[in-house]
């Protein structure tokens, strides 16, 4: 049992440690690109989306004591606000790194921890830091300096005492978690995937009108012949560009049903599930549903089941989809097409990018849209049985992308509660296994 064994300080477990580097960003003689791992990417690196992650130039002359190595822990040391506290950690895997295409290290305001594996499992270590900041144990390590709220790591490195199972012991732990871990990644990249598929679909039908450039010059679609048959053949112009034969340009407003939000009481804000979870804006916004996180037991504007969530406010044009009715705030607005098609309407929205992006640029401190402005948006309007084919096709792949997320947020609560129990030793591995089991 983990609980009946001795413990470490973390620092006695390190067999180094370093600060960040931010680096430079414009290369110069004697510098090698960097991919530089910041606090704010956390929560992307650990789902497989390094993209945010920004290229710099570190000095050759101290890179060798840098460069990111797998199972090398990052932890923050600056930047967490209220409601986000410093100290969140994050594990550096081989995936990761082979995903950055280049060597990697951590932002300044962070550093990096690699454990002496002769004293420790560094993913047990890691598992144990995400129980630590999970159970708020990490927030009497935070000061504020200069306006920035900081994470006295080396107070924190003398204080916290790891427990030291057997090593086999650890590892047993850790890949029980990890196995969690993995398949809600692995859930991740297959609904990404399908994203990408339905929004390639949304676009070459309804966007570049490939079907009716193919058939307009005698080119096969490569489409089944049911599905051609939905598309005209010729492309006529119009005031706003190119239009298949039979279609139009209409605006959000003709095509679409939208309800601006409208932010109730702030008395009716709870955090105990009392009322429709309550979505103000981005804040909420996850991959493809938003993250409950407040309620509101006096609802004044509701998104339905399906329902496209758009930001309206800071930025302008972050879409989600509602899993569930709820209540929205002035910053997010509902929107469905008229027909009911889900599916169209999250696809829809997603390719007026270039139109949000307008408006948050024309804000005067932050970017916003009104409802005028949403309506008058210009959008494309197909034959209604086009638009009911590709619910048909897309909706399926949406389905299973609910599907995915849906597991992924019952193992996620799987692994929140298993951890501490784990850690503690309160439970055994071998039932925990059983539970894994079923669960995956």
């Amino acid at each position: 049992m983990v609980g009946d064994t001795a413990s470490s300080p973390l620092r006695d477990l390190l067999k180094t440690t370093k600060d960040g580097d931010w680096g430079k960003e414009s290369p110069e003689e004697g510098f090698v690109p960097y991919r530089v791992i910041r606090g704010t990417d956390f929560p992307h690196v650990r789902v497989g989306d390094i993209s945010s992650v920004p290229l710099r130039y570190l000095s050759e002359s101290t890179v060798h004591r840098r460069t990111l190595e797998p199972d090398d822990i990052l932890i923050e040391t600056a930047g967490g606000s209220p409601d986000r506290p410093t100290g969140r950690s994050l594990l550096i895997t081989e995936r990761v790194l082979a995903s950055l295409e280049m060597p990697a290290t951590c932002a300044s305001f962070a550093r990096f921890l690699r454990i002496d594996r002769t004293k420790a499992d560094p993913r047990f270590v890691y598992w144990h830091l995400q129980h630590l900041y999970a159970n708020g144990a990490m927030e009497e390590h935070q000061v504020q300096h200069t306006g920035v709220a900081r994470f006295q790591y080396t107070k924190f490195a003398e204080s916290a005492r790891i427990p030291l199972p057997s090593l086999l012991e650890q590892r047993a732990i850790a890949q029980i978690l990890g196995t969690l871990d993995d398949k809600i990644e692995l859930n991740r990249r297959m609904s990404e995937t399908l994203e990408t598929m339905a929004q390639a679909i949304f676009k070459s039908w309804f966007v570049d009108f490939d079907p009716v450039r193919a058939k307009a010059e005698g080119r096969n679609p490569g489409l089944p012949k049911h599905i051609v048959n939905l598309f005209p053949d010729r492309i006529d112009a119009s005031d706003l560009g190119d239009i298949p034969a039979g279609w139009r340009m209409g605006t959000v407003d003709e095509e679409f049903n939208l309800t601006m939000g409208q932010s109730p009481p702030g008395d009716t804000y709870n955090e105990i599930g009392d009322g429709l979870p309550f979505y103000q804006g981005r804040t909420d916004f996850g991959f493809r549903f938003p993250n409950r996180r407040v309620y509101c037991s006096a609802p004044t504007r509701i998104a339905k089941k399906g329902d496209t969530l758009v930001s309206v406010r800071a930025p302008v044009g972050d879409i989600n989809m509602a899993d569930e009715r709820c209540c929205i705030g002035r910053g997010v607005a509902g929107v469905r097409h008229k027909t009911g098609a889900r599916s169209y309407t999250y696809y829809a929205m997603r390719t007026l990018e270039e139109s949000f992006a307008r408006f948050e640029a024309e804000g005067t401190v932050f970017g916003s849209i009104n409802k005028n402005d949403f309506h008058n948006l210009v959008s494309v309007t197909p034959r209604p049985n086009l638009v009911d084919y590709f619910e048909s096709v897309v909706g399926l792949l949406d389905d299973k992308i609910e599907t995915n997320e849906n597991q992924s947020c019952t193992l996620a609560a799987l692994r929140d509660a298993l951890l501490p129990k784990l850690i503690s030793g309160e439970l055994r591995l071998k039932d925990v296994e059983r539970i894994i089991g079923r669960a995956v």
